[in-house]
């Protein structure tokens, strides 16, 4: 544990990635260093990380046993608290691991999930959140169950052991249908409020976390919604009317980021949320034109996009933060992209009259 000052400590946090098959290790560095600011978000710190090339994950761990050991003597050298993998790990793989390197093991899809449950904010931004975190929960009860059936009774496995695993396991599915009803609710009310922007024609921002939608949003509906320059800072959909001096009536809705292996949990969770997506009448797929994977995450948007449904609609492609850019690198005024800085205001003429060319 890591004390930051008197009142603040953060969990020192070693971070894991493999290269599967093909995959080089320049690919997983850059999931590695994206991995690090989600610990960092998290309130955690990458205090080391270790790589492995295999053609396949092991079965038992996910890594091999020599990495194992290898992680085993970091741990005890740097006191680090958890052990992070980049890879989502099966809930057999996640106890052997907790079993041999005695630290709490975590993968990516927690870390974001936890990320999320920091983030929420409003009741059903929480309720999704938490019923993304019970289903990724309950296979991994299912998998501890499992890990004492196999065993066929004998010592240690008598008494509530067993017991107290179906108990659990029937409260959590108690809980998952709870807040499968509450949220089902939740989007009735949706559908109520839709119906009455009728006459608006929609338009919804999608983006890899941290593109700076928030900072669009209000440019384009003259709002004032938090921004934050961090992982997820949005959590909710929010929809305003669009400036008055767009010809034709408009809503615009800011949702989620998406980010690379987001939990399928998650998304069938915000499945009310992502419902304005799908819904729209236009796209605005904004990406970070001064990140140097940018084409990756719009790759990472558009299968989202696909994953809820949504491919088949109209989007312009939008590269903002040019304002980080230097004047050589401004080679962005092609006629697939529309270039601007949201933060000061440039190039949102053009978007302008995209957007009115489309409703036209």
């Amino acid at each position: 544990m890591y004390e930051t000052d008197k009142d603040n400590q953060v969990e020192a946090a070693i971070l894991v990635g493999t290269a599967l098959g093909r995959t080089i290790r320049k690919t997983v560095e850059y999931s590695l260093d994206e991995l690090s600011r989600l610990t960092a978000t998290a309130g955690g710190i990458e205090i080391a990380r270790f790589i492995q090339k295999r053609e396949r994950p092991d079965g038992a761990c996910f890594i091999g046993r020599g990495m194992v050991d290898k992680i085993r003597e970091e741990i005890a050298d740097r006191k680090a608290d958890l052990v992070i993998f980049d890879d989502l790990l099966s809930p057999n793989q996640q106890r052997n691991l907790s079993e041999k390197l005695e630290v709490k093991i975590i993968d990516r899809a927690m870390l974001i999930l936890d990320i999320f449950a920091l983030h929420a904010r409003s009741a059903e931004s929480r309720l999704q959140v938490e019923l993304a975190q019970m289903e990724y929960l309950l296979p991994r009860l299912t998998g501890l169950w499992a890990h004492f059936n196999r065993q066929q009774g004998g010592i240690g496995t008598k008494g509530p052991g067993e017991t107290q695993l179906e108990v659990d396991r029937r409260q959590v599915r108690k809980k998952i249908s709870f807040l499968k009803e509450r949220l089902k609710k939740i989007e009735k009310q949706r559908r109520t409020q839709r119906k009455g922007r009728s006459e608006f024609r929609g338009v919804a921002l999608v983006g890899y976390t941290n593109a700076c939608k928030s900072t669009l949003f209000n440019r384009l509906t003259r709002s004032e919604v938090t921004e934050a320059n961090q992982l997820f800072s949005t959590l909710d959909s929010t929809t305003r009317v669009m400036a008055v001096d767009y010809p034709q009536k408009a809503v615009l809705t800011d949702t989620i980021g998406f980010i690379e292996k987001l939990p399928h949990q998650l998304v069938a969770s915000f499945k009310s949320t992502l419902e304005e997506v799908k819904l729209a009448d236009l796209i605005l797929l904004v990406a970070d034109c001064s990140d140097p994977f940018t084409e990756r995450k719009i790759e990472v948007v558009k299968s989202v996009l696909s994953e809820i449904g949504a491919s088949h609609l109209p989007y312009l492609v939008i590269y903002n933060k040019i304002d980080l850019l230097a004047d050589s690198d401004l080679s962005l005024s092609e006629n697939s992209v529309i270039p601007i800085s949201a933060l000061k205001g440039k190039g949102l003429n053009r978007l302008k009259a995209e957007i009115i060319a489309r409703f036209g």
